[in-house]
């Protein structure tokens, strides 16, 4: 995982490497001044020397001079290098999103992903930019200091260093207690995001039931259970910082009472403890930085790790290395002994079914809930893949075809509609983002909703809100049916895309997808059996596959499974 974490850095590893040469210059000016200033307290001062007191005080401006500039670029460009970082994996993540099976959204909530591409990342600037530059500079000034110090008196510098296996050892003593503290505040963050997500979504519902208290208690749960959760990170993060805090403090201490009996003993001078003593505190620093970056690597990791959980679902539905583009279609269908089940062949939604449809026809498909009708739909633009069989589209098995070139040729209308937030022109353009506002504007036509969208203040670009909230059902409707005039497939299928509209404002809708089905290959399913009278075929589907077919008339004269919905729905209209 630490191999793939750094392949980030790649592309921009002329940023990575300016950062790591201004930060080694910040180390060298760092060990530079304790030995200036030694030299200044233990010769040029006795011996009088204002002349060299001056060149070296010029020549220490110039260089905190060039600390600045270098610390300026560090401190800008590294994190610029960390927000790259972090864009190049929440891209690739987005990315990797778009690839996976509708399966993998059927089982995971929103609030989940959006935490792994938002909150699971935020980190990882921080890590990307501090992580190696700490590392390097904390080598450099211990190894540096440790050569300077031990020229100056080794026994001195030896108990000092004595200190770094403690504290990498309490380091590492903690470290798993923050790892596992950070990935449980990762979790509950995730729980909150989806409870969110899933209470904004339904506050009209929310509201229409008077359950806002309610709401609020699951609400609180979940932001209760993240509050205990961070406040146990705290608690780790605190008694890490007091140990190291400690530790610093004792090592000071140490200096000043060794260092103090070592003057006395005359082993060393006022000047070399003058020395060790700035030495000590820019010793320090690659200590603190050290355990900065303990706290950072497992925040920004627990972030990644969560990052690669994602990327490493591999998407159980992508083209074969010879799939073909689908051409010159007809929209010929057919199903051949196509079995199907949501849980890797158990339960069986569909089984050994066998289905022709004609190029050019339509075909309604009826029956009762949970017979499958939305399922065999979902099959043929390949949202899930089937268990056996196989399913061809004018004599080319859909497995065989490159996804975007078979889901391109075919059009969906749902009962749901969904709508992007943004404008009209936006949705419909949807549909073929490359069609000119000439061609949009015909599609609308098509769907009858051009008159209505003239009679809005801002025409095509007025703003409908989220999901099209501003729209009514059969607003939203017409809108989704412009967007497939624009896109123009040759098989349409509509999944129950009238049902839930009052009658007006069905026939509307009706008449549209009547003339958006002319000349195309059309599935309809449908609950209100008046809207399906015209189909060439009907088929009732059941728990035991195909059990009639044929047309309306056909079907009501046999007087069966048809029939009897038929004339549940209209006793009054069929004597």
């Amino acid at each position: 995982m630490l191999k793939k974490f750094i392949s980030y850095y790649k592309p921009h590893k002329k940023l990575f490497i300016i950062d790591m040469i201004f930060a080694f210059l910040i180390s060298i000016f760092d060990l530079v001044f304790p030995m200036v200033s030694r030299n200044i307290v233990n010769v040029i001062i006795p011996e009088g020397r204002m002349d060299l007191l001056l060149r070296w005080t010029i020549i220490m401006a110039l260089l905190f001079i060039l600390r600045y500039i270098s610390y300026y670029i560090v401190s800008y460009w590294g994190h610029v290098l960390g927000v790259y970082i972090e864009h190049d994996m929440r891209k690739d993540l987005f990315s990797h999103l778009q690839t996976l099976p509708f399966s993998y959204y059927d089982n995971t909530k929103t609030g989940h992903i959006m935490s792994r591409l938002v909150n699971d990342l935020r980190d990882i600037t921080e890590l990307a930019h501090h992580g190696p530059e700490d590392l390097f500079i904390s080598l450099v000034m211990l190894i540096g200091s440790f050569i300077l110090l031990i020229r100056i008196d080794i026994r001195l510098t030896l108990i000092i260093f004595a200190f770094i296996p403690i504290m990498i050892w309490f380091a590492i003593s903690k470290r798993k207690k923050m790892e596992d503290s950070f990935r449980q505040v990762r979790v509950k963050i995730a729980n909150v995001n989806a409870q969110l997500e899933n209470s904004i979504s339904g506050v009209r519902v929310a509201k229409s039931f008077t359950n806002e208290n309610f709401e609020i208690e699951k609400f609180d749960e979940g932001n209760n259970q993240f509050k205990e959760a961070r406040k146990s990170s705290y608690k780790i993060m605190a008694e890490f910082a007091a140990g190291i805090g400690l530790m610093t403090n004792i090592l000071n201490l140490l200096v000043i009472s060794v260092g103090g009996y070592f003057v006395y003993r005359e082993f060393i001078n006022a000047g070399d403890l003058f020395a060790y003593m700035l030495y000590v505190n820019f010793f320090m620093q690659p200590i603190r930085r050290l355990a900065d970056f303990m706290q950072q690597y497992q925040d920004g990791m627990t972030g990644f790790q969560r990052f690669m959980e994602v990327m490493n679902i591999e998407p159980d539905i992508v083209d074969k290395e010879d799939a073909i583009e689908l051409v010159d279609v007809k929209g010929d269908i057919k199903f051949n002994d196509v079995s199907f089940s949501y849980t890797n062949g158990e339960d069986r939604v569909l089984s050994n079914l066998n289905l022709d449809i004609e190029a050019g026809k339509t075909v309604a498909i009826v029956g009762p809930s949970g017979a499958g009708k939305t399922t065999l739909c979902h099959l043929i633009p390949r949202f899930y893949d089937i268990n056996e069989g196989k399913i061809l589209i004018d004599d080319k098995d859909i497995k065989d075809i490159k996804l975007k070139s078979l889901r391109k040729n075919i059009g969906l209308v749902q009962q749901d509609v969904f709508l992007f937030t943004g404008t009209i022109m936006d949705n419909i353009s949807y549909g073929d983002p490359t069609k000119s506002e000439d061609e949009i504007i015909e599609a609308a036509k098509k769907a009858r909703i051009h008159d209505f969208i003239l009679t809005l203040p801002n025409g095509y670009d007025t703003y409908i809100g989220e999901k099209g909230v501003k729209l009514s059902g059969g607003q939203k409707q017409r809108i989704s049916i412009a967007r497939l005039f624009l896109k123009d497939p040759p098989i349409l299928i509509l999944d129950e895309a009238t049902s839930a509209l009052d009658n007006e404002t069905e026939i509307l809708i009706q008449n549209s997808l009547e003339e958006l089905s002319k000349g195309r290959t059309t599935l309809i399913i449908a609950h209100r059996l008046s809207t399906i009278k015209n189909a060439d075929e009907i088929l009732v589907l059941t728990n035991e596959g195909i059990e009639e077919k044929g047309s309306h008339k056909d079907l009501l004269d046999k007087d069966s499974i048809y029939a009897k919905l038929y004339k549940s729905q209209f006793k009054d209209l069929v004597s």
